[in-house]
């Protein structure tokens, strides 16, 4: 097994467009908190991001046998190694501005994912049930988010409401990227929505999701919880109802590659764009 053979690049690269991603996703944050702009935080954000993705595709599970089969024969100690070092170099960020829990509460919300709530004799297991992984998925990072945005935010309305909007946005993301990963959940045991409700039927769900969520928003923009980022949140539900009502699974597997990528792109880039857009558009 090589120590940097194309398996292994692969592993270390699976995680750097979720990272960078998340790291613009934290801007948007700050903007709708009317937080000033601060790169170390967004850049400690990508880092513990790709550090918890990289992680787990490095312990290899059972789902990613046959939904990530192109990292077989990735060297794991290279992978872990790389998320300990991104990790360290992301808490070192947000210590600095005195953020110390946010760093591992995506560890803690996964250890109660993965081995369930002991309530006296009975264990209440999270894995397995229907959504939930999506869900989990959704608090981890809206509430990662909620936590760096409190250390500067004072409201605890404006907090909730953007831990809410991308707790939803990142429920409706995982299950979108699902659609292609049905036969190895199914494997595993995990039973996601497209799994259990099919392909048809939850996209029609995650858009009435996204119509209700960007409902809450309009209320909050004009009630001044939170800023005025109106470009943002409606070139995003925009962007994001016509890729669903448009993307198929099959999609995944077509010979031409704007097919292919096209889940990839939307979804990765949604807050690239939203933001372009926004700087040429005038407040």
């Amino acid at each position: 097994m090589a120590l940097f053979g194309k398996p292994t690049l692969r592993l270390l690269n699976s995680s750097t467009v979720v990272a960078i991603s998340g790291g613009l996703r934290l801007h948007i944050a700050f903007l709708l908190a009317g937080i000033a702009v601060s790169i170390p935080e967004y850049c400690a954000g990508a880092l513990i991001i790709y550090s918890t993705y990289t992680l787990d595709r490095a312990l290899e599970c059972k789902e990613d046998l046959i939904n990530k089969s192109e990292l077989c024969g990735a060297d794991k100690t290279t992978g872990i190694i790389a998320c300990i070092l991104s990790f360290l170099l992301g808490t070192f960020l947000l210590a600095r501005d005195g953020i110390y829990f946010a760093p591992f509460f995506p560890f803690v919300v996964g250890y109660l994912y993965t081995h369930g709530v002991r309530i006296g004799p009975y264990t209440l297991k999270l894995k397995g049930s229907v959504g939930v992984k999506n869900i989990v998925i959704g608090i981890t990072w809206g509430g990662t988010i909620a936590l760096i945005v409190s250390r500067w935010c004072s409201s605890v309305v404006t907090v909730g409401i953007i831990f809410l909007f991308f707790a939803m946005k990142i429920f409706v993301t995982s299950c979108v990227n699902d659609f292609k990963d049905v036969k190895g959940d199914t494997a595993a045991g995990i039973k996601t929505l497209p799994a259990c409700l099919g392909e048809n039927l939850t996209k029609k769900v995650l858009i009435l999701i996204l119509i209700g969520l960007h409902c809450v928003m309009l209320y909050a923009l004009f009630a001044g919880i939170i800023g005025d980022e109106w470009v943002v949140l409606l070139f995003g539900l925009i962007l994001t109802i016509a890729f669903l009502m448009v993307y198929s699974s099959s999609f995944e597997c077509k010979s031409q590659i704007y097919y292919r990528k096209l889940r990839e792109f939307v979804i990765s880039w949604e807050y690239v764009f939203s933001l372009a857009l926004r700087a040429f558009i005038p407040g």
